[in-house]
């Protein structure tokens, strides 16, 4: 094996709980976005355009499609020999299995598939992010301030710092403090969950980490935590992008959303940092005029015959006369029967809402959300699901 200056291991096992039906046969990762993708293809299109030709894939929660999807990672140029993606599920003794423990215990049991690359950094990051992003930038500042392990950050909105880990940062960008997911911020600076590491640095707290069996055997919770009090040199590296965490179904939602505006902050018609997928079809246009479809994205292959506004459409979408979509998210080879009324809704893959159903409220501020290949005959709400 040729050495590698970097390598990536993205975290793709995710259960995903908090994006609900849509997550009971499919790991996060693999959730559909955007009209024609996976979520998963914005972390690996990162790569390819950053230049990292080595990817671990580490799976665990219901695999299957996820991994069928990857196959030997040709749409992102890393079907090769020398280096390429690797898939990496747990480590399973012959007497029961042993999922992965948390984040660092992941990483933990694939040392051996890093150490044969022998590289000088190792890239941790996530599958279930919306984002572009430039690592071969954020390695460059990692060597110019000598870092021990830098993680890339945003500030995000204050109602929200509760669900990632928090940092306090002095004038140099140092890490003066971290906390996992506090119950009461006080910064609004969130980690990305995106870390490189000097690998022998690194190496050596994933040993300690798991030899201490007091730890959760996580990143935020134990490995950064356990390098500030160390006095390792940590770095933030600031991101100005567009960043989202679609971890809930109200921030899948948002994100979809996002992509409605004239001028998103996430343009997916981006020639020069085009986002990678298996799926052949053109990426969803824009559509804005005629009295059918407005201001929605619409992927070719759909037959619509009803009125379609603020909204995302997948491939294979069939909705019958005289129905409406607002403010929805429709995945592939939905059909919608006649009449029938979709409000601020998540609709799974190859689900059926029959003619006349009214799915979700006008008048809601909730994200309704109906599973894959589900069949809905009745009205369905956002508090219907909840106790269905």
């Amino acid at each position: 094996m040729g050495r590698k200056r970097m390598i990536a291991m993205l975290l793709a096992g995710g259960e995903g709980k908090r994006l609900g039906v849509l997550t009971k046969d499919l790991a996060k990762p693999a959730v559909h976005f955007g009209g024609k993708y996976r979520i998963i293809d914005f972390t690996l299109s990162n790569c390819a355009h950053s230049g990292i030709d080595t990817i671990g894939v580490l799976t665990q929660y219901q695999p299957l499609v996820l991994n069928t999807y990857l196959g030997i990672g040709s749409p992102w140029g890393l079907d090769r020999r020398d280096g390429g993606m690797a898939i990496l599920p747990p480590y399973v003794k012959q007497k029961g299995g042993m999922w992965y423990k948390g984040t660092a215990n992941a990483i933990y049991q694939n040392m051996g598939f890093i150490d044969r690359y022998d590289p000088d950094y190792v890239l941790v990051i996530s599958g279930d992010h919306i984002y572009k992003m430039d690592y071969e930038l954020m390695l460059r500042e990692h060597e110019e301030r000598g870092a021990d392990a830098t993680i890339a950050c945003i500030g995000v909105d204050w109602k929200e710092a509760s669900r990632f880990g928090i940092m306090h940062v002095d004038e140099e960008g140092a890490i003066t403090s971290f906390e996992e997911k506090p119950k009461v911020p006080t910064s609004n600076l969130a980690s990305m969950g995106i870390y490189i590491f000097s690998w022998p640095v690194l190496q050596q707290y994933l040993i300690r980490d798991e030899s201490n069996r007091h730890s959760g055997n996580d990143f935020g919770k134990d490995i950064i935590p356990a390098m500030l009090k160390d006095g390792i040199k940590l770095q933030s590296y600031t991101f100005d992008g567009y960043w989202k965490d679609v971890g809930t179904l109200e921030s899948l939602w948002e994100a979809n959303m996002d992509l409605l505006s004239r001028e998103p902050a996430l343009d997916l018609h981006d020639r020069n940092w085009r986002i990678y997928s298996v799926n052949p079809n053109r990426p969803a246009h824009y559509a804005s005029a005629g009295a059918e479809i407005i201001d929605s994205l619409v992927t070719e292959g759909s037959v619509l015959e009803g009125l379609v506004q603020r909204s995302v459409l997948f491939y294979g979408v069939h909705a019958g006369a005289g129905s409406e979509i607002r403010e929805s998210v429709v995945m592939p080879n939905v059909r919608i029967g006649k009449d029938a009324r979709v409000y601020k809704c998540i609709i799974g893959e190859g689900a059926i809402i029959g003619d006349g159903v009214v799915v979700g409220s006008p008048n809601s501020d909730a994200v309704t959300v109906i599973g894959s290949d589900e069949l809905v005959t009745v009205n369905h709400s956002l508090q219907e699901v909840e106790q269905s």
